[in-house]
């Protein structure tokens, strides 16, 4: 017995503790789990964890250690993207000994801009160390001119504005050596309807945020911590700007998680899985599944052509759901008629409330409140005027000619 309780226990899941405050433990726990059973989870899945904290070293140290500490692999995809870089770097230098340079369109905009940042020399370990502690000592710098602006000698001041510029020469180096690195990130995420350009933009923005954070001191190389940045910058501005409607990056992440099991899933059962399956294997419930793929759903122009022929538009198919059936247009244009042959017989004002509140005219309800506005009277004495109405159009007399048409038999 003590045999079965302890192998059900081997069996059980461990719940995890996740290494910092903000990360999901559901999504940590499917993470580890992963892990565990492939021995290496893939740099973009860990980027999904953490998507919303804020990266720095100490996170990814406590990430880092947490994962090999459980014999977890984080995938080479990051050092790939630097060997890719160094790689391109040596063949473009090649080319240009050998003259093969000037093939291709010159004047094509992507082929202009790798060959302009291709110029900037490569940085080593201790380069990357260098302009850091630069960028650091020139922050410091600018922060005591302000505080001590006053009480400063000018010796003293010169110093300070000459450690300034240092660092603000020293952050743009680090950034033109590194935007050959945002270059082979981009090009990762071609073909998701953002031109490569953009795309390296948007990576740009992540490099220069990566600058801005970045601590020597925590032992990191900086193209490292800056691949976290430039994924993050350029993932979220496909989410901003590929679609019509935007949809927040977090459920971008969800839809791209559901997506990629979906795909997998098809592999596996050779057949489309229910959300049931779908929710199984990522964890999540049926109805938070079933709302993801409803969202996933591409939206279509109404004027888009449908079949081969130009005729008929996708927004002719779209049932219109405030229009009425035929049958039902015509059975209440009948009971309208008969409504006003009975109101014939009241009060020209009891006719004139009951056409207002009722939109018999026009098809236009109107409030108690705009009735007795147009009458000059409060709208008590409008709801008393319809009750009234009403009443006397429940009589015998008049109900037996609205029976046919208010369902009565």
């Amino acid at each position: 017995m003590a045999n079965d309780t302890t192998g059900q226990s081997q069996m059980m899941p461990a719940v995890e503790v996740v290494p910092v405050s903000g990360i999901d433990p559901a999504e940590w726990n499917s993470l580890i789990a992963r892990g565990i059973s492939a021995g290496i989870v893939h740099a973009d899945s860990v980027l999904h964890v953490l998507r919303h904290v804020e990266l720095n070293e100490d996170l990814l140290h406590q990430v880092n250690g947490a994962l090999t500490g459980r014999n977890i692999q984080i995938d080479n995809a990051v050092e790939e993207l630097v060997e890719d870089d160094h790689g391109d770097r040596r063949r473009e230098r090649a080319e240009r000994m050998a003259g093969s340079h000037d093939s291709g369109n010159p004047t094509d905009p992507v082929r202009m801009y790798l060959h302009e940042i291709g110029r900037v020399g490569l940085l080593n370990a201790d380069d990357e160390r260098r302009l850091a502690q630069a960028i650091l000592d020139g922050l410091a710098a600018a922060d005591r001119l302000v505080v001590e602006t006053v009480t400063l000698a000018e010796i003293d001041r010169r110093r300070l504005e000459r450690t300034v510029r240092n660092g603000e020469r020293a952050k743009s180096d680090l950034i033109q050596a590194n935007l050959r690195l945002v270059v082979s990130i981009a090009k990762r995420y071609q073909g998701r309807e953002m031109a490569l350009l953009d795309l390296i933009q948007e990576g740009n923005l992540g490099l220069m945020r990566a600058v801005d954070k970045f601590d020597h001191t925590k032992g990191f190389k900086f193209s490292t911590y800056a691949t976290w940045w430039i994924r993050q910058a350029i993932t979220r501005a496909i989410a901003d700007q590929s679609r019509t409607i935007r949809i927040p990056v977090h459920m971008v992440e969800h839809i791209n998680r559901v997506l990629k099991v979906q795909r997998e899933l098809v592999q596996d059962l050779k057949r489309d899985p229910t959300t049931v399956e779908l929710a199984e294997r990522t964890g999540m419930s049926e109805e938070r599944v079933q709302d993801i793929l409803r969202i996933s759903q591409d939206l279509r122009s109404l004027d888009a052509p449908v079949g081969e022929e130009d005729d008929a538009r996708f927004g002719d198919l779209i049932a219109d759901e405030n229009s009425r059936d035929p049958g039902e247009a015509a059975l209440d244009d009948e009971l309208r008629i008969v409504v006003e042959s009975l109101l014939s017989e009241f009060h020209e004002r009891e006719q004139d409330v009951v056409r207002m509140r009722f939109g018999l005219d026009d098809g236009q309800a109107r409030t108690l409140e705009e009735v007795g506005k147009a009458f000059g009277v409060t709208r008590e004495r409008i709801r008393q005027i319809e009750a009234k109405t009403l009443n006397k159009l429940r009589h015998p007399r008049y109900r037996e000619q609205l029976k046919a048409y208010l369902g009565e038999g």
